[in-house]
C-alpha cells in the first residue's frame, strides 16, 4: 500500500470572532502581529493584541498573567518585546488558546494543501498534517485537493472506498493536528 503525506500550510493568520464593545456586535478580529508586555513590581501580565475590523478597538488575548520574568526565561521574554512573528502564530493558530479567551468562533484563513496527488483507484494510507490546531474540516481538505463533489465524497464515505484509521467520522470530523486515512483498502487487508 502506497503512503502518503500532505501537509496544510496556512496562507494568513485567522480572523477571529467576538463582541466588540464599541460596536456594540459580534466583529471580527484581526491578529496585529503584537504582544503587549506589562510589568507591576516583579510580575510580567503578557497579551497578543487584535484588532477590530469595523472600528480598531482592540482586545487584548490573555497569555499570561502575573508571572515573573526568571520564570519565562531570557530568551521567550526577549521574543514577547521583539514581538517575534513565530511566536505571534503560536498563539494566532491555537484555537483552545483563542476559545479560552472568549472568542465566539474562528474564520479560518486560506490554506494549501502539499503533496503528492494519487488517483482515486489506488490503494492509499493518507496522512494529513496540520502545524496548527486549527478546527479544519477533513471533508474540506479532501474534497479541495482532490476536486471532489460533496455527493462524490459521500458516495466514497458510503461505499467504504474512504475510512479514517481511527474511525472517525469523515463527514463531520476536524483535522487539528493530523489525521490517517485509508483509500480503497482491500477487505482481505488489515
Amino acid at each position: 500500500m502506497k503512503k502518503l503525506i500532505w501537509n496544510i500550510e496556512y496562507l494568513s493568520l485567522p480572523l477571529v470572532i467576538k463582541y466588540c464593545k464599541k460596536c456594540g456586535s459580534e466583529a471580527k478580529f484581526i491578529c496585529s502581529e503584537k504582544f503587549r508586555v506589562n510589568a507591576q513590581k516583579k510580575a510580567l501580565d503578557i497579551w497578543l493584541i487584535y484588532k477590530c475590523c469595523g472600528c480598531d478597538n482592540t482586545w487584548n488575548a490573555r497569555i499570561y498573567e502575573h508571572i515573573t520574568a526568571q520564570a519565562l526565561g531570557k530568551k521567550i521574554l526577549e521574543d514577547f518585546y521583539s514581538n517575534n512573528f513565530s511566536l505571534v502564530k503560536k498563539y494566532a493558530m491555537d484555537a483552545e488558546f483563542l476559545y479560552n479567551n472568549g472568542i465566539t468562533a474562528i474564520c479560518l484563513p486560506e490554506y494549501l494543501v502539499k503533496g503528492e496527488d494519487f488517483s482515486l483507484e489506488e490503494t492509499v494510507e493518507l496522512e494529513i498534517k496540520s502545524r496548527f490546531a486549527l478546527p479544519l474540516k477533513a471533508a474540506s481538505v479532501i474534497r479541495n485537493k482532490m476536486g471532489l463533489t460533496q455527493n462524490e465524497y459521500l458516495q466514497m464515505i458510503g461505499s467504504g472506498k474512504i475510512k479514517s484509521v481511527f474511525g472517525q467520522n469523515l463527514r463531520k470530523c476536524r483535522i487539528k493536528k493530523s489525521i490517517k486515512l485509508v483509500f480503497n483498502k482491500p477487505d482481505n487487508e488489515r
